[in-house]
């Protein structure tokens, strides 16, 4: 077998920062998270990698075709392309746990098989904010 020279690079549609620009990166989040946090958000992570049954359920066309989709063993896996449905199966998993209305943030990689181009990337961060629960109204009758 020959030895074949490879060159590094980065994938199209990725991103690496050099220090200067993490730094910056990490300042900004920072004043995101206390923004967040000033209003009575809570922080939570979830994984990047889901089941695939449950990260498409509710999805089809154009955002299905945009999935990073790979299986491993037995198990089909995505990529998560949003922070909305692996928020949806967290709240199903933990409602008892949970205190509502649920206000919750979260700062993530997501990831989405597009053509990368100028200003679009396949892997780049969302910022969510949610609540979940009841919100309850007074009627005049």
């Amino acid at each position: 077998m020959e030895n074949k020279k490879i060159e590094p690079k980065t994938l199209p549609g990725f991103m690496e920062l050099l220090p200067n620009d993490q730094i910056e990166f990490n300042f900004i989040k920072e004043k995101i998270q206390k923004s967040y946090e000033k209003f009575g958000f809570l922080p939570l992570d979830t994984p990047i990698i889901e089941s695939s049954e449950v990260l498409l359920a509710k999805v089809a066309g154009e955002t299905e075709r945009q999935v990073y989709r790979f299986n491993k063993g037995d198990n089909d896996l995505s990529l998560r392309f949003d922070l909305t449905v692996p928020l949806a199966k967290y709240v199903a998993l933990h409602q008892g746990e949970l205190s509502f209305p649920f206000k919750r943030y979260q700062i993530g990689k997501v990831y989405r098989g597009e053509k990368a181009q100028a200003g679009r990337y396949r892997e780049f961060y969302q910022c969510d904010i949610d609540i979940i629960g009841e919100r309850r109204f007074k009627h005049n009758v």
